[in-house]
């Protein structure tokens, strides 16, 4: 798998993350929902989704990376 490829399922996960923390029509469209998740609200099972799988996200480059033996190490410079 090439670095890029790499870095675009790592944005992919990780920005759907994000857009899911700071997009409120994401979360107010599922506020008003009463029916509960594994026991907990879907307010709070919304957030504790965002959550891991922003972590998800971190956890799967770093252990692509450190599979790869690229952590640690400095990126490369892009020449101007």
């Amino acid at each position: 798998m090439s670095s890029r490829t790499k870095m675009t399922i790592f944005w992919l996960l990780f920005g759907a993350s994000i857009l899911l923390a700071v997009f409120p029509p994401l979360y107010l469209a599922g506020s008003g929902i009463d029916s509960p998740i594994l026991g907990v609200p879907f307010s709070v099972a919304y957030w504790i989704f965002d959550a891991l799988l922003a972590t998800g996200a971190v956890w799967l480059l770093w252990t692509f990376e450190n599979i790869r033996g690229e952590v640690g190490e400095e990126p490369e410079e892009v020449a101007a």
